[in-house]
This record gives structure tokens, sequence and C-alpha cells, in this order.
């Protein structure tokens, strides 16, 4: 896990989630911070399992950790955040030793980790599009009564 601690210290990572930190620090419902991608790292590792897809595992904690990295841009000019996500990781992740195979997969997953599409081409980005939903614990939230998000997880899955 040498090259995902390199994220977790990255100067650019840090920065990116101390912002997004501090544009969700009084948002009542589900949050983008570390507990979350940390949930959706370890969520994706286990649908790779399942599946049989045969996944490093560094490449699928590198895409959850990174994947909502662009969310404060989104927060302050409208931008999709999967795209300024994309944009950030593709920075990153040369510096933390990932080659360019595996920056191109992991940045696909993040592109497509809202929609889920062309997700079929890239198992990892499957698992993180699956892993991102399910890492919501809808019914154990204080706000689930003023959410509007139609996919509210009503049970524990993983």
């Amino acid at each position: 896990m040498e090259r995902v601690n390199a994220i977790l210290r990255h100067p650019a990572f840090v920065a990116e989630i101390e912002r997004l930190d501090e544009f969700e620090k009084s948002r009542p419902f589900c949050g983008h911070g570390m507990d979350h991608l940390l949930d959706v790292a370890r969520i994706a590792l286990i649908l790779n399992f399942e599946t049989g897809f045969p996944a490093d595992i560094e490449p699928v904690y590198a895409a959850a950790l990174l994947h909502d990295s662009g969310r404060a841009k989104q927060y302050e000019d409208g931008t999709p955040h999967e795209y300024e996500s994309a944009r950030i990781a593709a920075g990153i992740l040369p510096e933390c030793g990932f080659d360019s195979s595996e920056t191109a997969v992991i940045s696909d997953a993040i592109l497509a980790h809202r929609t889920g599409s062309d997700y079929e081409r890239f198992g990892i980005a499957e698992h993180l599009y699956h892993a991102d939903k399910l890492s919501r614990r809808c019914f154990y939230c204080a706000a689930r009564e003023d959410c509007n998000w139609e996919l509210k997880n009503q049970q524990l899955m993983y």
C-alpha cells in the first residue's frame, strides 16, 4: 500500500480533502470526506474479490480515494466533480508511482463513477460505481427524511 499511502500524503490530495471538508462541514446529508472514501475503497475491493476480477489492491484504493477529490470545485463553480477529480488524479497518480496504464484505468473509473457509463470496459470502474452507492448508510442517517436521493440504502449490504 506504499503508493496509496503516497496519495494520502500528497499535498494536492490533502489540500483538496481539506477544501472539501470546509465546504461540507455544515452539510446535513452524507459527506464525501475520508470516511466515505475509505468505505468506497473497501466495498470496491470486496466487489472485486466477489466477482473474481484480478485487480491489484492499490489501483482500487487509488480510484476510491480520488473519485471525489474534485467536489470542492463543483461546490465553487458547478464543474462536474468527476471531471475535476480525474484531472486531479492525473497529476497525483504518476507522482505516487502509478504507471500510465494504471493511471488511465483509474481515471476512467473516476469519470464513470457517477453514471456508470462505460464501466463495462473496466472492472475497477464498475465496482467503484457500485461501491460509491452502496457506501451510504441511509438507514442510519439523521437527514434521511429530508434527503431526496432516489437510491436510499434501506439495509446494510457491505
